[in-house]
């Protein structure tokens, strides 16, 4: 029977729904993560810089386990590599527990590392299997589909950490802190990591519930077999075929930049708009749910608007738009630049699917090392929260957000480069969906 038309494969409709459970369930992660840096601050009296290296540990997670990831799918299956991811995340969700009670700033990273190391595992394997279930050509367009309900799991994240974690903080000030006796500010902290505790440990019985519910599930291989070819690993021909690829290589630059301007953008608008209106950090947060927010219904939209419109001229609009509305944040320190930093979020709704998608594009066996490489550039997350963090510790809020800026201008020019390789190289028109 033909193909032709279709949207996931028969027999994938299931799978395909859990998995994109998965796709919010890292989004809770991720944005309940966000606000921590802020509140680590706080909590441990830090500088912005010395916060962000939570951003550091998750995402330098995503780094170091994308690559075994994808020896995992390609050994096993996209199956078993969901699993493993699942399972590493719901270890590292319950070493908040632990780490609550000792109280140290070090095994908050390492329950962070823990957590991201598995859901690196998970997004490396649930994107291509996303793209493996069904036809090639409305790939980049499923992978949205699927990717739209990740901002699901982000409004979600940034719930819990409004509700459960930003109103339990103290509102001492760090000199009222360095004034406290040690066992009054000892108090004080501990009441807050318990609250920094409960929402992760909760993530991670829900985690359990998802796992529990794949396993139990058959999903088809013989499709992902076909389109994958052997199951033998030959990952230095594989590496050196993938450098060849221009379109390829450089989706995995865009990639890091893109997730380096949605972390920055995301990480530190609570700064910015205390900054920018005042406020305490509940107040603020407010602001970044509604961004989120924004995120989710602007990436529906976005896969409507590929029905219609070139993923890859998209991208190129969105690019510049984010970069506009980061340069007006940074001219305008007050309620407008807070609103362009919020409207930024409608900027990213299609980025990371839409670059993961074209870059994938046409790879075949070298599908999930392809894969792993682009999970692998989420280290723009854990590298430039840093520089941002820096600049905003140096120059203020406002100034710090030329970062995500100049890297909105590195996506957009992937747009035009993907534009005009097809332009020369145009392809064969895809059927009629």
């Amino acid at each position: 029977m033909s193909d032709r038309g279709k949207f996931v494969y028969d027999g994938m409709k299931l799978p395909f729904t859990l998995i994109v459970i998965c796709f919010a369930a890292w989004g809770i992660a991720a944005n309940m993560t966000d606000p921590l840096v802020k509140v680590f601050s706080k909590i441990f009296s830090m500088s912005t810089l010395q916060a962000s290296f939570v951003q550091f540990a998750y995402y330098g997670a995503y780094f170091c386990l994308a690559l075994p990831a994808a020896f995992i799918n390609r050994r096993y299956s996209y199956k078993t590599g969901v699993l493993v991811g699942l399972g590493c995340a719901i270890a590292g969700a319950f070493l908040f527990y632990p780490a609550a009670q000792s109280m140290t700033f070090g095994f908050f990273l390492l329950a962070l590392f823990t957590l991201a190391g598995g859901l690196s595992i998970l997004e490396t394997s649930a994107n291509p299997f996303v793209i493996a279930m069904g036809p090639e050509y409305n790939a980049t367009r499923r992978l949205n589909f699927a990717q739209a309900f990740n901002p699901v799991g982000t409004n979600i994240g940034v719930f819990l950490s409004a509700a459960l974690i930003l109103p339990r903080l103290n509102p001492a000030t760090p000199e009222e802190r360095a004034a406290m006796d040690p066992e009054a500010l000892r108090a004080v902290q501990s009441a807050e990591l318990q609250a920094v505790m409960t929402p992760y440990v909760g993530f991670a019985c829900v985690l359990l519930l998802i796992w529990v519910a794949i396993y139990m599930t058959k999903m088809p291989t013989e499709r992902e077999a076909a389109a994958d070819g052997p199951r033998e690993l030959h990952f230095g021909a594989s590496v050196r075929r993938l450098m060849k690829r221009r379109r390829y290589v450089f989706g995995v630059i865009a990639q890091f930049f893109n997730v380096a301007a949605q972390t920055c953008v995301w990480t530190f608008t609570i700064q910015y708009v205390i900054e920018a209106i005042g406020g305490t950090e509940a107040e603020a947060g407010r602001y970044l749910q509604i961004s989120l927010l924004i995120f989710l219904v602007s990436r529906f939209v976005m896969v409507w608007l590929m029905g219609y419109i070139r993923p890859s001229v998209l991208l190129c609009i969105m690019a510049l738009m984010g970069a506009v509305l980061c340069l007006f944040a940074v001219a305008n320190p007050n309620m407008s630049g807070v609103w362009a930093v919020v409207l930024v979020s409608a900027t990213l709704s299609l980025m990371f699917p839409t670059i993961y998608g074209v870059a994938l594009e046409g790879l075949g066996e070298d599908t999930k090392f392809g894969a792993a490489g682009l999970v692998m550039a989420i280290l723009g997350g854990a590298l430039m929260p840093l520089v941002h963090g820096a600049i905003m510790d140096a120059r203020g809020a406002a100034v710090s957000y030329i970062v995500p800026a100049l890297c909105f201008l590195v996506v957009m020019s992937y747009g035009l480069f993907d534009l005009i390789a097809k332009r020369r190289h145009p392809r064969v028109a895809a059927p009629a969906e």
